[in-house]
């Protein structure tokens, strides 16, 4: 049967990439996921949300944005450009890590995984367009990118990490007071989404639908929510402190600790100065600054090393379909 001319195969045989190129690849989908947030933010709060009138063209007639549409066609189309940059860094860290000698199916997979979110969030972003910047879709497209950050935040760990068996550095309680702590975290990113939807930045200087919410109220539930994140990030500390957890696991969590603080200042700052765009835009960079150092704890409390010498890794099937592993 003759040999299937895999590209991907084709590319690993005449390419073996260090491990530092895979991590540091996996690294900058990281970077990618979070400066897509940031010029997401950014198309909101300059009201360019709709600054190409349709999609996937930019207007009926032009695929690019016409002088005549301004500065808020030009920010709407770079930062559906973007998407383009961040599919090539993707792309990147899905070869570097399918032609790493030995091959691990598990970054692959999770390389693809972030290549169908990005792709599902393309879309996503069109929709946003073609409804006139409808918050839940808008809200969505917000969340699928942290989807995103999620994912590409595991994979850069996994890149670091061996694929030995998973130790547990610390007893099954300690470890489930971290996921509670995510599990809040994550509350707390989706009532932010929700004072987003409600709150005056709606993405468009004309008239925006709303969540038919008071945004005040709303922001009350998310600051409530920060108070407990706080606490459990506090209460952790103390836990592992107790138990003489391992260093970077307790430093992670002042880590977090830290992020919060910042973020907690910039919060009090956009809210007493009547949410300025500069400043709410430094806000939603810290969101993303926050799951990532929250996604960073669970992870500090097990490890994995290499697996043993003349070990057979265990077969996993790719999630992605045979031609284009």
């Amino acid at each position: 049967m003759p040999k299937t001319l895999n590209p991907f195969v084709l590319v690993a045989e005449r390419w073996q990439p260090s491990r530092k190129l895979v991590e540091r690849a996996a690294l900058a989908t990281v970077v990618m996921a979070v400066i897509i947030v940031v010029t997401g933010g950014v198309v909101r709060l300059t009201q360019s949300g709709l600054g190409c009138s349709t999609w996937p063209t930019c207007t009926p007639e032009s695929l690019t944005p016409t002088p005549a549409m301004g500065i808020n066609g030009a920010i709407e189309f770079t930062n559906r450009m973007l998407t383009y940059v961040l599919c090539a860094i993707v792309g990147l860290a899905i070869v570097a890590a399918r032609s790493r000698d030995p091959w691990r199916r598990e970054l692959t997979r999770l390389g693809w995984a972030q290549f169908w979110i990005v792709m599902g969030n393309a879309v996503l972003g069109g929709i946003v367009v073609l409804t006139g910047l409808n918050p839940y879709v808008v809200g969505s497209h917000f969340l699928l990118s942290s989807a995103l950050l999620t994912v590409s935040v595991v994979m850069w760990q996994r890149t670091r990490e061996g694929d030995g068996p998973v130790r547990e550095l610390t007893a099954r309680p300690v470890r489930q007071l971290s996921w509670v702590l995510a599990a809040a975290s994550g509350a707390l990113i989706v009532v932010g989404t929700v004072v987003t939807g409600a709150g005056p930045h709606a993405g468009d200087a004309r008239h925006v639908h709303r969540i038919p919410v008071n945004w005040r109220e709303i922001t009350q539930l998310h600051v409530d929510l920060v108070y407990i994140v706080v606490g459990l990030t506090v209460a952790l500390w103390f836990v592992l402190r107790a138990v003489s957890a391992p260093a970077p696991a307790r430093r992670r969590v002042v880590e977090l600790f830290a992020v919060l603080m910042a973020q907690g200042v910039i919060g009090y700052v956009q809210y007493f100065t009547g949410l300025p765009s500069v400043v709410v835009g430094v806000h939603m960079l810290g969101s993303a600054l926050v799951w990532i150092a929250v996604l960073r704890v669970p992870l500090a409390l097990r490890e994995r090393p290499e697996a043993p010498a003349g070990t057979e890794l265990p077969a996993q099937e790719s999630a992605v379909p045979a031609g284009v592993r």
